[in-house]
């Protein structure tokens, strides 16, 4: 009698949950998490990207005027989307632990120490997309993220760009609360501002200071190729643990992403760099549509107007950027601009620094036409320039175009296969088509350790190599094989 009720009872349990989830997924599921990749989810985020162009603004009265700065409304706004980002990854060495158990059940019980690393990230969508730095996800294997009211997400990286500094997160979630975009050309020197970050996973944190400067370089990303930095400089502290943080006006709208301070300690001391939301929006949108951002070149070499320009050069005043150099194959010299010329604006635009040109270029995609004007014997002329990309044409390139341009395919290696091959990062040629690589009599089940000394651990950075070189150039492939002692080094012309 005693089994027959015991397993009355685990019938009885069997039921009941067989119903509980019939229930759920009839009249909770939907209330809940959504897909991921879901296309109108893509399209909702692409809307709120172009209507954050159109917003008209009504000035906030002065402080003559009667106007007090309130921060109450602004720090409301934005608390809540300031998420707390935790970035797990494994430490690159040559030493494993043996793990006898993992061993048994895997083959494979060589694992490597484990490491964390800690940022701040900003919902900019109801439909969990999130942006933080590409520094507070580098390398990372596990990306969790934790919501002010202390919901725990797990985070996809839908795309990054380390030339700026970014990272685009998704979490499967709805209905989340998220701060609306702004105009960062429309941000003034002096105006209040306030950095919100969540650096030790408690609660949001609110500064605010003033925007001290705009058009910022620091060269904190001299490692990276073509890297653009033209920061928001303001007073507001912030500290470590805020990278990836919101940058917000007193009307609560995003106008930076908080990235890097400049402190002899690691800590805060007058100063914070902010990302302009104007670039954060076409970097998103790159991602969220073609899967890889659009990089527009103008195809030249500049350097700033000083006095001894304008002395030397009969210059009636002293302003813009003198065009040093023009690339042969350049939207530039296709377009009719000359070296010598001054440039002054980009579509209307008043560009006075290397930072300034270059955010301004990059806020555009290849085969956009933009107005350049420039000051040519201290007369202004204005030419229409159609932008090129990285290889000299006016196409949009996606995200797999670039290895399909290598003819091959990739896989990354597990520690199994780094102890195969002797070496700690790489990517394994999987098949060879028609491409680059198999005319230099590269082989399937080859590894690609680097390329032009740069490290290769997945296809992401094969991918960012490729993107970042122009066409024509020679790249050095350092690859090895199973069995070999050596590192054999290709050198590839990009055809």
């Amino acid at each position: 009698m005693k089994a027959k009720a015991f397993f009355g009872n685990i019938i009885i349990a069997f039921l009941s949950a067989l119903l509980g989830i019939i229930v759920y997924e009839k009249y909770f599921q939907d209330e809940l998490a959504k897909p991921e990749n879901n296309e109108q989810v893509k399209q909702n985020t692409l809307k709120l990207l172009e209507d954050s162009n159109k917003v008209n603004y009504i000035p906030l009265p002065r402080a003559e005027e009667g106007g007090i700065a309130d921060f109450t409304l602004a720090a409301e706004k934005s608390v809540n989307a300031v998420v707390h980002v935790t970035s797990k990854y494994n430490l690159e060495s040559d030493y494993y632990s043996r793990n006898p158990i993992l061993d048994l059940l895997f083959g494979d019980g060589y694992t490597q120490q484990p490491s964390v690393s800690f940022g701040s990230g900003v919902i900019i969508s109801e439909d969990g997309y999130i942006v933080t730095n590409y520094h507070v996800i580098e390398k990372s294997n596990e990306i969790q993220v934790v919501l002010n009211d202390k919901r725990t997400y797990t985070a996809k990286l839908v795309g990054k760009d380390p030339s700026t500094d970014l990272a685009l997160l998704k979490v499967d979630a709805d209905k989340l609360p998220y701060i609306p975009l702004g105009d960062s050309d429309n941000l003034k020197v002096g105006e209040w501002v306030l950095a919100v970050g969540n650096p030790f996973n408690l609660t949001s944190t609110v500064t605010a200071g003033i925007v001290s400067a705009k058009a910022r370089s620091i060269n904190i990303l001299q490692g990276q190729n073509y890297s653009i930095e033209s920061y928001i400089q303001t007073d507001a502290a912030v500290n470590k643990g805020n990278s990836g943080g919101a940058l917000v006006n007193l009307y609560g709208e995003l106008v930076g992403i908080n990235s890097a301070i400049l402190s002899p300690s690691g800590a805060y001391s007058g100063y914070s760099f902010a990302i302009p939301v104007n670039l954060v929006k076409k970097i998103v949108a790159d991602i969220i549509k073609y899967g890889e951002v659009q990089r527009a070149m103008l195809g030249v070499t500049i350097r700033e107007v000083t006095a001894d320009d304008a002395e030397k050069y009969n210059l009636d005043k002293i302003e813009g950027v003198r065009i040093e150099e023009l690339s042969e194959a350049g939207a530039a010299k296709a377009s009719g601009l000359k070296t010598g010329d001054v440039i002054l604006e980009i579509n209307n635009v008043g560009v006075n620094s290397n930072a300034e040109l270059t955010e301004q270029i990059a806020k555009y995609r290849p085969g956009e036409l933009i107005y350049v004007t420039v000051k040519r014997d201290n007369k202004k002329k204005q030419f229409e320039v159609i932008l090129r990309n990285m290889q000299g044409t006016t196409s949009i390139i996606k995200a797999d175009d670039y290895l399909n341009f290598l003819g091959a395919s990739f896989k990354e290696l597990n520690n199994s296969d780094k102890r195969s091959f002797g070496v700690g990062n790489g990517v394994m040629i999987t098949e060879l088509k028609d491409g680059i690589l198999k005319k230099q009599g590269i082989k399937e089940g080859f590894v690609i350790t680097a390329v032009d000394g740069k490290k290769i651990h997945n296809t992401d950075d094969l991918k960012q190599v490729i993107q970042n070189a122009a066409k024509g150039s020679i790249l050095e492939f350092e690859v090895t094989y199973a069995g070999s002692r050596y590192i054999y080094v290709y050198r590839i012309k990009l055809e």
